[in-house]
């Protein structure tokens, strides 16, 4: 039962992601990116979760550092 409903929750997912990024995509891509996207990111939480106490956090950590670097390279050296 938990997969289906990953599923169906993937299909609202893939269709407001497309419209938020403004990808145009035909119905099926659209289904199969929130499907895959949903699987996705359900295993990626719950690997987190799982992982907890300090791992989680240093990854938070990794992450927060990261996204950073990103936003100071793509905008303060402009």
């Amino acid at each position: 039962m938990p997969l289906i409903t990953l599923m169906i929750i993937g299909v609202a997912a893939g269709f407001l992601a497309t419209r938020v990024m403004r990808l145009n995509t035909d119905v099926p891509s659209t289904i199969a990116i929130g499907v895959f996207g949903a699987l996705i990111g359900g295993f990626v939480l719950r690997f987190l979760i799982v992982l907890g106490g300090w791992a989680a956090g240093f990854i938070g950590a990794l992450l927060g550092a990261m996204f950073l670097i990103w936003l100071w390279k793509t905008y303060a050296t402009r």
